[in-house]
Protein backbone atom coordinates (compact mmCIF):
# COMPACT_ATOMS: atom_id res chain seq x y z
CA UNK A 1 0.00 0.00 0.00
CA UNK A 2 1.20 3.77 -0.56
CA UNK A 3 2.55 5.11 2.67
CA UNK A 4 2.00 8.69 3.87
CA UNK A 5 4.39 11.40 4.69
CA UNK A 6 3.17 13.13 7.74
CA UNK A 7 5.56 16.07 7.94
CA UNK A 8 6.79 17.79 11.03
CA UNK A 9 7.80 21.54 10.63
CA UNK A 10 10.18 23.17 13.03
CA UNK A 11 10.44 26.24 15.97
CA UNK A 12 8.25 29.10 14.55
CA UNK A 13 7.22 27.16 11.46
CA UNK A 14 4.11 25.62 10.31
CA UNK A 15 2.81 23.61 7.84
CA UNK A 16 2.61 26.47 4.83
CA UNK A 17 6.63 25.75 5.09
CA UNK A 18 5.81 22.27 3.00
CA UNK A 19 4.09 23.64 0.64
CA UNK A 20 6.78 23.45 -2.28
CA UNK A 21 7.87 19.75 -1.05
CA UNK A 22 4.13 18.83 -0.83
CA UNK A 23 3.46 19.65 -4.39
CA UNK A 24 7.21 17.55 -5.68
CA UNK A 25 5.87 14.64 -3.68
CA UNK A 26 2.81 14.55 -5.25
CA UNK A 27 4.34 15.08 -8.41
CA UNK A 28 6.19 12.08 -7.85
CA UNK A 29 3.32 9.88 -7.22
CA UNK A 30 3.29 10.33 -3.18
CA UNK A 31 0.78 11.24 -0.59
CA UNK A 32 1.43 13.76 2.20
CA UNK A 33 0.22 15.41 5.56
CA UNK A 34 1.80 18.63 6.85
CA UNK A 35 0.96 19.19 10.45
CA UNK A 36 0.73 22.07 12.69
CA UNK A 37 1.23 21.56 15.69
CA UNK A 38 -0.88 23.30 18.39
CA UNK A 39 -0.83 27.19 18.34
CA UNK A 40 0.86 26.87 14.79
CA UNK A 41 -0.69 28.05 10.91
CA UNK A 42 -4.09 29.18 11.57
CA UNK A 43 -4.32 28.63 15.14
CA UNK A 44 -1.20 31.44 16.04
CA UNK A 45 -1.37 34.13 17.55
CA UNK A 46 -0.73 37.72 15.22
CA UNK A 47 -1.01 41.04 17.51
CA UNK A 48 -1.89 44.20 15.85
CA UNK A 49 1.49 45.43 17.17
CA UNK A 50 3.31 42.85 14.72
CA UNK A 51 1.78 44.77 11.60
CA UNK A 52 2.97 48.11 10.08
CA UNK A 53 4.40 50.15 11.82
CA UNK A 54 5.10 48.11 14.76
CA UNK A 55 4.39 48.37 18.13
CA UNK A 56 7.50 47.68 19.98
CA UNK A 57 6.19 47.75 23.70
CA UNK A 58 2.96 45.86 22.82
CA UNK A 59 4.38 43.17 20.68
CA UNK A 60 6.71 42.32 23.64
CA UNK A 61 3.59 42.15 26.04
CA UNK A 62 0.79 40.77 23.58
CA UNK A 63 -0.44 37.56 24.97
CA UNK A 64 -0.13 34.56 22.57
CA UNK A 65 -2.10 31.15 22.37
CA UNK A 66 1.32 28.72 22.51
CA UNK A 67 1.47 29.76 26.61
CA UNK A 68 1.50 26.96 28.31
CA UNK A 69 1.60 24.49 25.68
CA UNK A 70 3.99 21.48 25.75
CA UNK A 71 5.74 18.93 24.15
CA UNK A 72 3.19 16.29 25.29
CA UNK A 73 0.27 19.09 23.74
CA UNK A 74 2.47 18.21 20.13
CA UNK A 75 3.11 14.55 20.40
CA UNK A 76 -0.80 14.16 21.55
CA UNK A 77 -1.55 16.53 18.39
CA UNK A 78 0.43 14.23 15.85
CA UNK A 79 -0.46 11.09 17.44
CA UNK A 80 -4.01 11.66 16.39
CA UNK A 81 -2.83 12.32 12.78
CA UNK A 82 -0.90 9.31 12.74
CA UNK A 83 -4.11 7.47 13.53
CA UNK A 84 -6.20 9.03 11.04
CA UNK A 85 -3.11 8.45 8.73
CA UNK A 86 -2.39 4.49 9.37
CA UNK A 87 -6.32 3.58 8.44
CA UNK A 88 -5.07 3.99 4.50
CA UNK A 89 -1.12 1.97 5.13
CA UNK A 90 2.25 2.69 5.93
CA UNK A 91 3.22 5.84 7.65
CA UNK A 92 6.37 7.46 7.63
CA UNK A 93 6.89 10.24 9.85
CA UNK A 94 9.03 13.33 8.84
CA UNK A 95 10.46 15.31 11.21
CA UNK A 96 12.64 19.35 10.09
CA UNK A 97 14.63 20.68 13.26
CA UNK A 98 12.82 21.34 16.45
CA UNK A 99 10.03 18.99 15.42
CA UNK A 100 12.31 15.91 15.90
CA UNK A 101 11.93 16.37 19.29
CA UNK A 102 7.93 16.19 18.82
CA UNK A 103 8.40 13.25 16.67
CA UNK A 104 10.62 10.99 18.98
CA UNK A 105 8.30 11.88 21.71
CA UNK A 106 5.20 9.94 19.49
CA UNK A 107 7.82 7.11 18.67
CA UNK A 108 8.44 6.45 22.28
CA UNK A 109 4.89 6.34 23.26
CA UNK A 110 3.38 4.70 19.40
CA UNK A 111 5.97 3.11 17.69
CA UNK A 112 2.85 0.98 16.21
CA UNK A 113 1.62 3.91 14.17
CA UNK A 114 4.92 4.27 12.43
CA UNK A 115 6.88 2.24 9.69
CA UNK A 116 9.88 4.62 9.24
CA UNK A 117 10.80 8.32 10.96
CA UNK A 118 12.64 10.39 9.14
CA UNK A 119 14.92 12.69 10.83
CA UNK A 120 15.43 16.15 8.42
CA UNK A 121 18.70 17.70 10.96
CA UNK A 122 16.23 17.51 13.60
CA UNK A 123 16.59 16.76 16.92
CA UNK A 124 16.61 13.13 18.70
CA UNK A 125 17.69 13.65 21.68
CA UNK A 126 19.42 10.52 23.59
CA UNK A 127 21.94 11.13 25.65
CA UNK A 128 21.21 15.29 26.87
CA UNK A 129 18.21 16.68 26.89
CA UNK A 130 18.00 19.35 23.98
CA UNK A 131 18.84 22.60 25.84
CA UNK A 132 22.31 20.78 27.02
CA UNK A 133 23.67 19.69 23.81
CA UNK A 134 24.18 23.54 22.93
CA UNK A 135 26.83 23.63 25.59
CA UNK A 136 28.59 20.68 23.61
CA UNK A 137 31.44 21.95 21.49
CA UNK A 138 29.89 20.36 18.23
CA UNK A 139 27.34 23.65 18.54
CA UNK A 140 30.15 26.05 19.15
CA UNK A 141 30.19 27.57 15.56
CA UNK A 142 26.27 27.90 15.62
CA UNK A 143 25.36 31.84 16.48
CA UNK A 144 23.56 31.96 19.37
CA UNK A 145 23.20 36.06 19.18
CA UNK A 146 21.44 35.31 15.82
CA UNK A 147 17.99 34.77 17.01
CA UNK A 148 18.28 36.56 20.30
CA UNK A 149 18.83 40.09 18.04
CA UNK A 150 15.12 39.74 16.79
CA UNK A 151 13.91 38.39 20.00
CA UNK A 152 11.00 40.49 21.54
CA UNK A 153 9.20 40.63 25.10
CA UNK A 154 10.47 38.11 28.48
CA UNK A 155 9.89 34.56 27.52
CA UNK A 156 9.42 34.11 31.32
CA UNK A 157 6.35 36.69 31.80
CA UNK A 158 5.12 35.74 27.95
CA UNK A 159 5.36 32.07 28.93
CA UNK A 160 6.75 31.45 24.94
CA UNK A 161 9.82 32.63 22.99
CA UNK A 162 8.61 35.55 20.20
CA UNK A 163 10.84 36.57 17.70
CA UNK A 164 10.05 39.50 15.75
CA UNK A 165 10.82 38.56 11.99
CA UNK A 166 9.26 41.82 10.36
CA UNK A 167 11.98 43.26 12.30
CA UNK A 168 13.73 46.20 9.80
CA UNK A 169 17.05 45.78 11.71
CA UNK A 170 19.45 44.57 8.78
CA UNK A 171 21.80 43.35 11.67
CA UNK A 172 19.12 40.66 12.89
CA UNK A 173 18.17 39.93 9.28
CA UNK A 174 21.88 39.28 8.44
CA UNK A 175 21.98 36.99 11.23
CA UNK A 176 19.14 34.72 10.39
CA UNK A 177 19.61 34.32 6.91
CA UNK A 178 23.36 33.58 7.79
CA UNK A 179 21.84 30.68 10.33
CA UNK A 180 19.07 29.60 8.21
CA UNK A 181 19.17 29.92 4.58
CA UNK A 182 22.78 31.31 3.92
CA UNK A 183 22.66 29.34 0.33
CA UNK A 184 19.66 31.14 -0.92
CA UNK A 185 18.86 34.63 -2.38
CA UNK A 186 17.57 37.25 -0.64
CA UNK A 187 14.03 37.51 -1.77
CA UNK A 188 14.17 33.48 -1.06
CA UNK A 189 15.18 34.46 2.38
CA UNK A 190 12.51 36.92 3.36
CA UNK A 191 9.64 34.97 1.53
CA UNK A 192 10.44 32.15 3.56
CA UNK A 193 10.80 34.70 6.98
CA UNK A 194 7.02 35.37 6.34
CA UNK A 195 5.65 31.99 6.68
CA UNK A 196 7.32 32.35 9.95
CA UNK A 197 5.12 32.63 13.27
CA UNK A 198 6.42 34.79 15.88
CA UNK A 199 5.59 32.73 18.84
CA UNK A 200 7.25 29.38 19.85
CA UNK A 201 6.21 27.20 23.01
CA UNK A 202 8.88 26.80 25.55
CA UNK A 203 8.76 23.53 26.37
CA UNK A 204 11.23 21.08 24.53
CA UNK A 205 10.82 17.83 27.62
CA UNK A 206 13.40 16.63 29.29
CA UNK A 207 14.88 13.18 30.19
CA UNK A 208 11.73 11.35 30.28
CA UNK A 209 11.62 12.54 26.50
CA UNK A 210 14.93 11.27 25.23
CA UNK A 211 14.60 8.12 22.79
CA UNK A 212 14.37 5.02 24.52
CA UNK A 213 15.18 1.71 22.78
CA UNK A 214 12.23 -0.52 23.81
CA UNK A 215 9.58 1.90 21.66
CA UNK A 216 11.58 5.14 19.34
CA UNK A 217 14.17 1.87 19.31
CA UNK A 218 12.02 -0.48 17.25
CA UNK A 219 10.97 1.95 14.39
CA UNK A 220 12.95 1.68 10.75
CA UNK A 221 14.83 5.58 11.13
CA UNK A 222 16.66 7.53 8.74
CA UNK A 223 18.61 10.64 9.22
CA UNK A 224 18.56 13.04 6.54
CA UNK A 225 22.37 14.87 7.07
CA UNK A 226 21.81 19.07 5.68
CA UNK A 227 25.29 19.46 4.82
CA UNK A 228 25.87 23.17 4.65
CA UNK A 229 23.54 23.47 8.01
CA UNK A 230 24.67 26.71 9.93
CA UNK A 231 22.23 26.34 12.94
CA UNK A 232 22.65 22.65 12.98
CA UNK A 233 26.31 22.01 11.92
CA UNK A 234 26.66 18.51 10.18
CA UNK A 235 29.56 17.44 13.19
CA UNK A 236 25.82 17.88 16.04
CA UNK A 237 24.05 16.04 13.16
CA UNK A 238 26.34 12.89 13.13
CA UNK A 239 26.60 12.88 16.99
CA UNK A 240 23.46 12.45 16.79
CA UNK A 241 23.27 9.73 15.03
CA UNK A 242 25.99 8.20 16.67
CA UNK A 243 24.37 8.14 19.76
CA UNK A 244 21.12 6.95 18.40
CA UNK A 245 23.06 3.96 16.61
CA UNK A 246 24.47 3.11 20.10
CA UNK A 247 21.46 3.24 22.02
CA UNK A 248 19.78 0.62 19.35
CA UNK A 249 23.07 -0.61 17.34
CA UNK A 250 20.84 -3.85 16.28
CA UNK A 251 18.53 -0.50 14.08
CA UNK A 252 20.87 1.63 13.20
CA UNK A 253 19.79 4.95 10.96
CA UNK A 254 19.78 4.51 7.18
CA UNK A 255 21.71 7.64 6.68
CA UNK A 256 21.50 10.19 3.52
CA UNK A 257 23.09 13.53 2.56
CA UNK A 258 21.69 16.77 1.33
CA UNK A 259 23.42 19.53 0.12
CA UNK A 260 22.26 22.88 1.55
CA UNK A 261 21.60 24.93 4.75
CA UNK A 262 18.92 24.83 7.02
CA UNK A 263 15.67 25.71 4.76
CA UNK A 264 17.30 24.88 1.59
CA UNK A 265 15.90 21.64 1.29
CA UNK A 266 12.12 23.12 1.63
CA UNK A 267 13.31 26.83 -0.67
CA UNK A 268 14.50 23.90 -3.81
CA UNK A 269 12.41 20.78 -2.87
CA UNK A 270 13.19 18.10 -5.66
CA UNK A 271 16.06 16.59 -4.55
CA UNK A 272 14.57 16.03 -0.85
CA UNK A 273 11.36 14.70 -2.42
CA UNK A 274 13.58 11.73 -4.42
CA UNK A 275 15.24 11.06 -0.70
CA UNK A 276 11.77 10.59 0.35
CA UNK A 277 10.35 8.92 -2.84
CA UNK A 278 13.55 6.53 -2.23
CA UNK A 279 12.13 5.48 1.66
CA UNK A 280 8.61 5.33 0.18
CA UNK A 281 10.00 2.55 -1.45
CA UNK A 282 12.15 1.02 0.91
CA UNK A 283 9.06 0.95 3.56
CA UNK A 284 6.54 -1.11 0.87
CA UNK A 285 9.49 -3.39 -0.31
CA UNK A 286 9.33 -2.18 -3.63
CA UNK A 287 13.05 -0.86 -3.39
Amino acid sequence: MQPTFVLVHGAFANSFSFAPLQAELGLLGHRSVAVDLPGHGFAASYSHAYQAPQDAEGLATAPGSLKGVTLADNAAHVISVLERAKEHGPVILVAHSRGGITATAVANARPDLIDRIVYVAAWCPVRLDVNDYYAEPEMASVDAASVGLAMAGNPAELGLLRVNFRTADRDALAALKAAFLADGTEEEFLTFLNTFQPDENLDVGGADDRARAETWGRVPKTFVRLADDASMPPVMQDRLIREGDELTPENPYDVRTLAGSHLKWLVDPAPSARVLGELAALTTGAA
